[in-house]
């Protein structure tokens, strides 16, 4: 099962991944805007690491770094982002019942 998952993967032309690496950022930074903009800043900073996280894995793609290196370091952003947005929306959701209980 994992060669055949592994081979047609491999199939698929490089160009393409680099495509989803940009759609994603733009998805990243444009939450992150959002974010901002709702004075949501844990949020925000959230996805801007979420999305630095995709130009570190598009460095792979374009052949600026090695894919241990760039997918190491997108890892690591994508864990902060994850932790920072979790925490932002738990503050945010227990801050929304104190005032609703109050």
């Amino acid at each position: 099962m994992y060669l055949v998952l592994g081979d047609s993967v491999n199939q698929i032309p490089p160009p393409v991944f680099l495509v989803i690496h940009v759609v994603l950022f733009l998805i990243g930074a444009f939450f992150a805007y959002r974010a901002f903009s709702a004075n949501a800043s844990g949020l925000g900073w959230g996805f801007a690491l979420f999305a630095l996280a995709e130009i570190s894995y598009m460095t792979y793609h374009l052949d600026w770094t090695t894919f241990l290196f760039a997918h190491t370091i997108s890892e690591v952003l994508d864990g902060a982002a994850f932790i920072v947005i979790f925490v932002s929306s738990v503050q945010r959701a227990a801050v929304g019942a104190r005032k609703a209980a109050a």
